[in-house]
């Protein structure tokens, strides 16, 4: 289920955080970030896209409530989504690359396939 690691934030700050996260990998295709995040990321981002394969105003709105700017929903909706009409999930390839020189915590890359 997304969203059931608590990543050592408050619930606004995990979730602010989770949201701008999505935002990112749908505006410029890959993040970087460590594994643990990454894999939230990956769930809440499968779950926009599938979202967004139906193109209604209902799913919009709730696409709209989450991404948090409209030059991304709406590049989700027109160029994003129809990639993806008949894959069935696995939207996004995370791959790790090393530990981070600072406090040795587990890196990734997480990008649109």
């Amino acid at each position: 289920m997304p969203g059931t690691r608590k990543l050592g934030r408050s619930t606004a700050h995990r979730t602010a955080m989770l949201r701008a996260m999505v935002t990112f990998l749908l505006e410029n295709g890959k993040i970087e970030t460590t594994v643990i995040r990454a894999k939230e990321v990956r769930a809440l981002t499968e779950k926009m896209i599938t979202v967004a394969k139906v193109d209604n105003l209902a799913n919009k709105r709730l696409v709209y409530g989450f991404i948090t700017k409209e030059a991304v929903v709406h590049k989700l909706f027109t160029e994003i989504a129809p990639k993806y009409a008949d894959k069935n999930g696995g939207y996004t390839r995370i791959s790790k690359i090393g530990p981070r020189r600072g406090d040795a915590a587990e890196m990734a890359i997480i990008e649109l396939i």
